[in-house]
């Protein structure tokens, strides 16, 4: 029955995903045609197709500024909302999202430190900015586990309390770094914002092996996901090894979410609604929740990011705006709508 539900949720999801970044590709300041779209990327990857080739400017346009952009904004939509969902399968708690232990307060200190290293110091090398966030988020992560770790176990509660203190300190060092920097760190604001203009090949390049190979890690945890939801003590039982289990788990997911905000900043919203509203469709069976969250967090970042960058044009919003307008009142809607149907 599972093998079926997704199965089917493949075949419906799958589609609409390469159909969302040909249209997210093809859509912008300058519109390319849908055809030569699929044209230019068909062979850039090596297929090549007889026919009218196309111009050097249009190949430019979708090859190098567009593609990339577009499938950062997927990997990074897919890596959120399976975080999202592990973090709340995890910590049984449906307001736990993929910042909610201080992930993301860790990449912005460190994204915060790089630019202020930057433009106050003078000290520059390239990708700092997300290499920086990347090193800030895994230190937080292991500073918040040790934290809330009691003798070889680590408590939910305790994880949560230990989350909130840490993220509450890092925000005090952020405010603290921008009012010595002034004026010369109000970049910061559009990195807090999140946002993925200007992202491309290489930025891809150093995300895509950490978010793929972490998504596809956590898929095999599904059945251990799916045993925690009775208890650590009825998991014990059935021959899961919970401290272990919980341990892999949040640290796959932390490094999803770190490698994800390194590289987009802070995207608030997809890894905390987008789980949610595929549980109530799917069911809580981590083995097709996760995918289905990857797929639909993919689809519903490239729609985001592609209404932040047209919206206003020729200016640009970050996209971390779009996804907090939609989010909100997505998440009212749905949780009023669907409360009495939720399942943990």
């Amino acid at each position: 029955m599972n093998r079926n539900k997704l199965l089917l949720t493949g075949a419906v999801l799958v589609p609409v995903l390469l159909a969302t970044i040909i249209t997210a590709v093809s859509v912008g300041t300058v519109p390319v045609p849908f055809y030569m779209t699929l044209r230019v990327v068909l062979e850039g990857i090596g297929w090549l197709i007889a026919g009218e080739t196309p111009p050097r400017t249009m190949t430019a346009i979708v090859w190098d500024l567009r593609l990339p952009r577009v499938l950062l904004a997927a990997l990074v939509g897919a890596s959120l909302s399976m975080a999202g969902a592990v973090f709340q399968g995890l910590l049984r708690n449906p307001l736990a999202d993929p910042f909610t232990i201080g992930v993301s307060s860790g990449a912005a200190a460190g994204a915060t430190v790089a630019l202020f290293l930057r433009v106050v110091i003078g000290w520059y090398f390239p990708q700092q900015v997300p290499l920086f966030a990347f090193a800030g988020a895994l230190l937080a992560i292991a500073f918040v586990y040790n934290l809330a770790r009691i003798g070889g176990r680590v408590p939910v509660v305790t994880l949560l309390l230990a989350g909130v203190v840490v993220s509450s300190f890092l925000s005090a060092i952020i405010s603290l770094l921008m009012v010595f920097a002034g004026e010369d760190l109000k970049g910061i604001w559009f990195w807090l914002s999140g946002g993925l203009a200007l992202r491309s090949w290489p930025y891809l390049w150093l995300a895509a092996p950490y978010l793929l190979l972490g998504s596809v890690f956590l898929v095999f945890f599904a059945r251990e996901l799916n045993v925690l939801q009775l208890g650590e003590e009825a998991a014990q039982h059935l021959g899961v090894h919970v401290e272990k289990a919980k341990k892999i788990l949040l640290a796959v997911a932390s490094l999803l979410t770190a490698t994800a905000v390194a590289v987009s900043g802070m995207i608030g919203f997809v890894g905390l609604i987008v789980p949610h509203a595929v549980r109530m469709i799917t069911g809580p069976d981590h083995r097709t929740l996760l995918p289905a969250s990857a797929l639909c967090g993919a689809i519903f970042l490239v729609w985001a990011d592609l209404l932040a960058r047209t919206a206003l044009a020729p200016r640009e919003l970050p996209v971390g705006i779009i996804t907090a307008f939609v989010g909100a009142p997505f998440f009212i809607w749905l949780l009023h709508k669907k409360k009495k149907e939720m399942r943990w």
